[in-house]
């Protein structure tokens, strides 16, 4: 085990901020769950870390799927009895398309696993940490830029990351009497397998198609490794990283 003793779950491990993310708490020393719908990629970012075999453990899991996050905590409980850090990460899109041409089988996937697959991995996070001895915990949620202003044709998306943002609130509040932290980070074009798009271009406000600037994912990685070694008595609530010069401030 790490020689910090913590112990963190990240979902949606498998690729771009999570598969950077789960790599930065491994070089900081912590035991990294690492989560995701297929496990090759996981055990992919296992080997990449290179580290000993306690350090890290691949656990599938479907966040949409209550059994599946329920069968997750169970096995975090019995190996390692508590969890101290979950970052919410696992996250979908579907192609831009305005809401009038949008199908409710293109709402639902978006909404399943970014809004319900976080609530569901708050909720059992939260139940564990609130159990455990010492109590507490701190769960980091990955919001969006998207979490303030929306892209054309993004409904089910920046939905979804609105509602991240009460979900974020909400638990801060109900974990004031458990010891539970929880924090947001609003991200915008770190570059990874999402945002590939938008260095050819990607649809704007007015209509055109432009580039974006992006920055380096383990920026990212960083900034929630650094969030997560905080004590339970301080939180960063909301954070905006974002590349300088990306349409954000002055958007539409």
């Amino acid at each position: 085990m790490a020689k910090n003793n913590k112990i963190v779950l990240v979902t949606g491990a498998g690729s771009g901020i999570g598969k950077h993310t789960a790599l930065a708490f491994l070089h900081q020393d912590y035991t990294v769950i690492l989560s995701g719908r297929r496990n090759a990629p996981l055990k992919a970012v296992i080997e990449q870390a290179d580290v000993a075999d306690d350090r890290a453990v691949a656990i599938s899991c479907d966040v949409s799927d209550p059994l599946s996050v329920s069968a997750l905590f169970a096995q975090i409980d019995q190996k390692y009895g508590r969890l101290d850090v979950l970052f919410n990460n696992a996250g979908v899109n579907v192609p831009t398309i305005e809401i009038g041409d949008l199908t409710f089988e293109q709402w639902k996937t978006v909404i399943d696993i970014n809004l319900n697959g976080a609530f569901l991995c708050t909720q059992a996070a939260f139940n564990l940490m609130r159990k455990q001895d010492p109590q507490g915990g701190r769960i980091i949620n990955n919001g969006s830029i998207s979490a303030h202003v929306p892209r054309p044709g993004s409904a089910p998306y920046t939905a979804s990351k609105h509602a991240i943002t009460g979900l974020t609130r909400s638990t801060s509040l109900d974990g004031r009497s458990y010891n539970i932290a929880c924090s947001q980070i609003d991200i915008g074009n770190a570059a990874s397998e999402m945002t590939t798009r938008m260095v050819e271009g990607i649809l704007q406000p007015n209509g055109t198609m432009a580039p974006e600037p992006t920055m380096d994912v383990r920026h990212v990685a960083d900034a929630v490794v650094n969030m997560a070694e905080l004590p339970l008595d301080t939180n960063v609530q909301f954070m905006t990283l974002m590349a300088t010069n990306m349409p954000y401030i002055g958007r539409g």
